[in-house]
């Protein structure tokens, strides 16, 4: 039963008691020696701190640039959007509640790939030179929004 469940004999044991007085073993100095930078309070090296050698990560080479103002779309290709009814109204909540997408990123892009089978009316941020004559061939309409 759920409620009877218990660890294994021996893979827990109580945390140590540290400066309880001289008799538990880790009074006084608890186990951390005399002075020091170890023995203080908030004492030690910062993570990386490799005793004033130059640290691994410094030693490395760095590579490549992040652009941070880079704007990434989420795509659909046309051949997607069949999945609505003809004379739909197709815009970002109804793509991904068709979950054609995961999320929604910068905005939404719709790509020219594919064969689209139904007019519709289609709401996006971006579309392809394609995908707009894609779908205006079928006798739907392209909004960017």
């Amino acid at each position: 039963m759920l409620n009877e469940l218990k660890p294994n004999k021996g893979a827990r044991h109580s945390k140590k008691r540290l400066g309880r007085g001289i008799g538990s073993g880790t009074g006084k100095t608890a186990g951390r020696g005399t002075k020091g930078q170890n023995a203080r309070a908030g004492g030690g090296v910062r993570p990386g701190f490799e005793g004033g050698q130059l640290p691994l990560f410094q030693r490395l080479p760095k590579r490549g640039f992040k652009n941070h103002s880079r704007v990434e779309y989420a795509v659909v290709n046309v051949e997607k959007l069949n999945v609505f009814e003809d004379g739909a109204t197709v815009d970002v909540e109804a793509i991904v509640n068709a979950k054609l997408i995961k999320e929604v990123k910068d905005g939404v892009k719709i790509l020219g790939n594919g064969e689209l089978t139904k007019k519709l009316v289609v709401k996006a941020n971006k579309f392809s030179e394609s995908a707009k004559k894609a779908i205006e061939a079928k006798g739907g309409s392209v909004e960017e929004i």
